[in-house]
Formats: structure tokens, C-alpha cells, sequence
């Protein structure tokens, strides 16, 4: 069996909220095996290799492929809605706020590129159940921008002609970071994350950087 790296990021890192490791580690392994293969080309018998286990080893945890590739979808837009929210939260004005949630949402797909490829491009492998749920965390996220950016638009920060294409535009720039993100890119998550900030606010037509 081939079996997890330990030189790259570990399950109990990237998924802290699931029990047992067991669980973890096959999630993991799913991600690699979608990655590879893509989610149809992908077999049971492939995830538990991956993890370093028997093929009925992913039944325990999870009911089926499709269940697992759930589990990763579902954790990865929570986990995106969780920053994304702080960083509304925490900001004392919506160019800030769209500033620092840009930058977290930027090196968050750049810091779990692979990750992140698997859980926005094989979005349509799920069930209709399952894809719904998800489908209404991409909605929350999107609103959440939107609903700032609208902000923003009436204090006179920002200046665009439709607040939710604007969203679905700023959303877009960093979804895209997973597809073309490595980790031998010149610029680390955070820088790129920083610049993507700044590009996103003149996007906007932000009239000065928060903070300047």
C-alpha cells in the first residue's frame, strides 16, 4: 500500500473538528485520489490505499465514495464561511473587511490548493441532497461578500454598477488561485493573498487602501 505522505500537511491539521484519525486520514487520501484520478476514475479500493488501509477500511467511517467526497466538500466550505465571516466581524469598515476576507480567502485556497481544487471542480460528482447542502454554504459565502460590498457602495467607498456580480468576481480571483497554486509559487499564500487584497479593493473602485 502506498500510503499517506508525512512530509505534507497532516489530516489532524486540516480537519481538526473530525474523530476518529482514522476518518481524517481517508478524507486525506480522498482529496489525493481526486486530485490524481478525478472523482469518477477514482475507486474505494484506490482511498484505502492512499490511507495505508484495507478496502472495507472506508466503510467504517464513511457509506459510500460519495459520501466521503461529501465530507470533504461540506468541511472545506465551512471552513471558508468561518473565515470569511471573522474577517466581516472583525473589520471597522467594509473596505477593510472586503480587504482582509480577500486576503484569508486567497491563502486559503492557496495553502490547501489541492484541497480546494477537489472541493470547488468536482462539486457536480455529489448526490442532489448532498449538493444542495453545500450549495447553500456557497450561497452564504456569497452573500456575505455581497452584503459587505453593498455596504461599502453606500458609504461611498466602493463604486461598482451590481453588488452581487462584483461578489461573484471577487469569489472568482481566488477560487482560481486553487487551479494554478503550487507549492514551488514564487509568492507565498500571504503574500499572494496580500496582493490579491489590494487588487480586489481597486476592483472596486475603493477610492484609498484601509490603512494608508
Amino acid at each position: 500500500m502506498s500510503g499517506i505522505s508525512s512530509a505534507g500537511p497532516q489530516p489532524a491539521d486540516l480537519w481538526p473538528e473530525v474523530q476518529p484519525d482514522a476518518a481524517r486520514r481517508l478524507m486525506l487520501a480522498g482529496v489525493e485520489s481526486f486530485a490524481r484520478r478525478g472523482y469518477h476514475a477514482t475507486t474505494t479500493r484506490d482511498i484505502a490505499a492512499t490511507a495505508g488501509m484495507s478496502p472495507a477500511a472506508l466503510y467504517v467511517h464513511f457509506p459510500s465514495k460519495a459520501a466521503l467526497l461529501f465530507a470533504i466538500s461540506r468541511s472545506g466550505h465551512e471552513q471558508v464561511l468561518t473565515l470569511a465571516q471573522q474577517a466581516v466581524d472583525e473589520a471597522a469598515d467594509p473596505a477593510t473587511a472586503v480587504r482582509d476576507l480577500v486576503e484569508r480567502f486567497t491563502a486559503w485556497h492557496a495553502r490547501r490548493h489541492t484541497i480546494a481544487r477537489v472541493v470547488q471542480y468536482e462539486l457536480e460528482a455529489l448526490p442532489e441532497q448532498q449538493y444542495g447542502v453545500v450549495a447553500s454554504l456557497r450561497k452564504d459565502i456569497e452573500r456575505l461578500v455581497r452584503d459587505v460590498v453593498e455596504r461599502g457602495c453606500a458609504d461611498g467607498l466602493f463604486t461598482v454598477g451590481d453588488a452581487g456580480t462584483a461578489a461573484r468576481a471577487v469569489l472568482s480571483l481566488g477560487v482560481d488561485v486553487a487551479r494554478w497554486y503550487t507549492d514551488r509559487s514564487r509568492l507565498t499564500p500571504e503574500e499572494l493573498g496580500s496582493e490579491y487584497g489590494d487588487l480586489v479593493l481597486r476592483m472596486l473602485g475603493a477610492a484609498t487602501t484601509p490603512g494608508s
